[in-house]
């Protein structure tokens, strides 16, 4: 049961329906609950018994963890009187400690889960290979594990929520069932985008009435999102995993083109995706994180990864960075360097280092191969390098000149960018990071202008003139509607509604229309997977 399918999209009204004529509305939520169990059943069967698993352990785990809290807070409280200030000090390292040690057997068993399912394969043909150099020959145990779908995302949300139990932000969740509904969440729980308890849960649980500008609202995002990828995402997939499938065939003028047209895929198929899982949940009068905000437009990296998968970057700066970069470790680094008189390496370099270990985790999420190790590295060292420079640079730039307000200074900051993001989609797409390096490779040493007139290496795609004047018809839609947005600063829904009714209606109608008339679907159609689904 695919997210653009019709029996995804009837199973979701039938919910809609359900949830806003439920006569309890103080149980409204037990609604989504059973919706969000029986669509995961459905889609993984036997495999569900992950997430329960999960939601179980992630249960337990914050109340344990607030408990062991709790019970310190007042043995001090009733027994302050007797205790000395180191008494209470004291007192309160050891609960801490306790509270340490609860968090980390929940994070270390699902963590585990996540790794040994999606990466037990990988590790073991490594140590193998590696054995095997030094004369020793084992064998790979044949487990035939399956990752079940979605186990990513309700993993590093329910292990979120678990921390930030740990922290103090939230209160632990006494209600079994109603944390299983933000773990199982139906409409996100295939893609993401990966929620915060403290923004997503309530919305979860408090009755809703129906409104008709929350379903105006839906049906626009989640039309947009159908159109991003029926449209241009699943015409594109065809010429992709045409050329990927071997790229050795194929010389660097069609790589070039190829990874174009990945960058354009991928950002119409997983915002896409996203689109149509906001949209749902709009319907029902719950907002979900924008997980996206016009990526291509960024001025650096780094300002594209606060752009891209926005919940997942979230995540790891929040969970993962913050506490490297401002652990005893690395604080005692930074201070060492200072009193060295390396004052910008001291300032600079410890953070650089957590974000260079933040991307190759971002890396190995993706998958379990060596080319997505390296799509982290590569991220994670054009950061480093940037920030370690630039003193360097900045020098450059004012020696030469150049204002960095102007359009054109800005007009390069983005190609520049762009560039440094389509690298790292050579390691994405590719079959392997040989390949990878071999298409980098080719795209530079063996680009011939000549080849843009016939494209005759393509033409077993299926995918016509026609098809590519209508990718780019697409692509030229989804850049305006951006354009508009990043001046304004305000949604395409916000702005139309400004507009007069019948202005509204007549885009909503040609939105479907032109999705109706040119998207792929239908007999004769392979529809394609949408890419984070495996993840």
């Amino acid at each position: 049961m695919g997210l653009i399918s019709v029996r995804f999209f009837v199973f979701s009204a039938a919910v809609i329906l359900l949830y806003y004529l439920f006569p309890f509305k103080k149980y409204q939520w037990t609604v989504l609950l059973a919706a969000s169990w029986s669509y995961y059943l459905l889609i993984c069967n036997k495999y569900i018994i992950y997430i329960l698993i999960t939601t179980v352990t992630t249960y337990l785990g914050a109340l344990l963890t607030e408990y062991i809290g709790a019970k310190g807070d007042r043995f001090i409280k009733e027994n302050k009187e007797n205790l000395s200030k180191d008494d209470r000090k004291r007192i309160k390292e050891k609960t801490r400690t306790k509270k340490k040690s609860a968090l980390a057997c929940v994070l270390i068993f699902n963590f585990g889960i996540l790794a040994f399912l999606k990466y037990f394969g990988f590790a073991a043909e490594l140590a193998v290979s590696c054995l095997g150099k030094i004369g020793l020959d084992l064998q790979v145990p044949d487990f035939k594990l399956l990752a079940p779908i979605g186990i990513s995302f309700y993993t590093f949300q329910s292990m979120g929520y678990v921390i930030d139990v740990f922290r103090g932000k939230v209160k632990a969740e006494r209600n079994f069932c109603k944390l299983a509904l933000f773990v199982s969440f139906f409409p996100q729980i295939v893609q993401g985008p990966i929620g915060i308890y403290s923004q997503l849960a309530h919305q979860l649980y408090e009755p809703k009435s129906f409104k008709y500008e929350n379903m105006k609202n839906g049906l626009i995002l989640l039309s947009w999102g159908v159109f991003k990828k029926l449209v241009i995402a699943d015409r594109a997939a065809r010429v992709i995993s045409f050329v990927t499938a071997d790229s050795l065939d194929f010389r660097g003028t069609y790589i070039i083109f190829t990874v174009l047209l990945y960058a354009a895929q991928l950002y119409a198929d997983f915002s896409g995706g996203i689109d149509v899982c906001r949209g749902i949940a709009e319907i029902m009068g719950i907002t979900m994180g924008e997980n996206f905000r016009r990526p291509y437009f960024s001025k650096t990296l780094t300002e594209y990864w606060h752009r891209w998968h926005i919940s997942l970057g979230d995540w790891l700066r929040n969970y993962l960075f913050y506490p490297i970069s401002l652990s005893k470790p690395f604080l005692k680094m930074g201070k060492s360097m200072k009193s060295h008189r390396m004052k910008h390496l001291g300032k600079v370099f410890p953070t650089a280092l957590a974000s260079l270990i933040t991307f190759v985790v971002i890396g190995i999420w993706h998958g379990a191969q060596m080319k997505y190790a390296a799509f982290g590295l590569w991220n994670g060292l054009v950061i480093m390098i940037s920030s370690l420079m630039k003193p360097v640079t900045d020098k450059i730039t004012d020696s030469l000149r150049i204002n960095r307000e102007s359009h054109w200074y800005t007009l390069f900051s983005m190609c520049r960018t762009f560039v440094i993001v389509l690298v790292g989609y050579y390691f994405d797409i590719a079959k392997s990071l040989k390949d990878a390096l071999s298409m980098i490779y080719r795209s530079v040493f063996d680009f011939h202008l000549s080849d843009l007139t016939t494209f005759a290496c393509l033409k077993d795609t299926g995918v016509d003139k026609f098809d590519y004047l209508i990718i780019f018809l697409g692509c030229a839609v989804i850049f305006t509607v951006s354009v508009i947005q990043e001046r304004s600063g305000k949604s395409i829904r916000e702005l139309l509604s400004e507009k007069k009714l019948p202005v509204q209606w007549l885009v909503y109608l040609s939105l479907i229309v032109v999705t109706a008339i040119f998207g792929q679907y239908g007999p004769g159609t392979q529809p394609s997977d949408f890419i984070y689904m495996q993840f």
